[in-house]
């Protein structure tokens, strides 16, 4: 069992993570007000980039919207020529949604501009700091991955 200490710590971090995520919403919306997308376009985006074409179902589990939420997102994005939907070579019954050349450039520029922004808030870091961040996010994640599963 956890120490009292240890759960007020847990506490603050939880808190401290908030914030943190908070600002990086904040931030990530200033950015995309120059982009023709918005926030759910930008987050199916990276998702379909990540993990290469979905289908609609997939998709709306990963972005965690309803089925018909994420029919409606994909065709606003296909009408914005984001992206389109292409039937399954391999079974013409399902229909995968693909990122297009103009939906990569926009992610790829925004994703860009949120990691110069980051590079300027760790400034004051050292690299060692930068590098154990790294690694503690990294198992941090990991630990969340392991923990979904189960």
């Amino acid at each position: 069992m956890k120490s009292h200490e240890t759960k007020q710590t847990i506490n603050r971090i939880e808190k401290r993570m908030r914030y943190i995520s908070g600002i990086i919403k904040q931030n990530g919306r200033k950015i995309l007000h120059n982009y023709p997308i918005t926030s759910p376009q930008f987050i199916a985006l990276q998702w379909l980039l990540e993990e290469g074409d979905l289908t609609i179902g997939e998709l709306s589990n990963r972005i965690s919207l309803a089925f018909s939420t994420t029919t409606d997102l994909v065709d606003r994005m296909e009408k914005n020529e984001l992206v389109e939907r292409v039937r399954d070579s391999k079974d013409r019954r399902v229909v995968r949604i693909h990122v297009l050349e103009k939906g990569k450039t926009i992610i790829h520029e925004v994703i860009e501009k949120r990691q110069h922004y980051l590079g300027e808030v760790l400034e004051n870091f050292s690299d060692d700091q930068i590098d154990q961040l790294h690694k503690l996010l990294a198992y941090l994640h990991e630990q969340m991955k392991e923990k979904e599963k189960k």
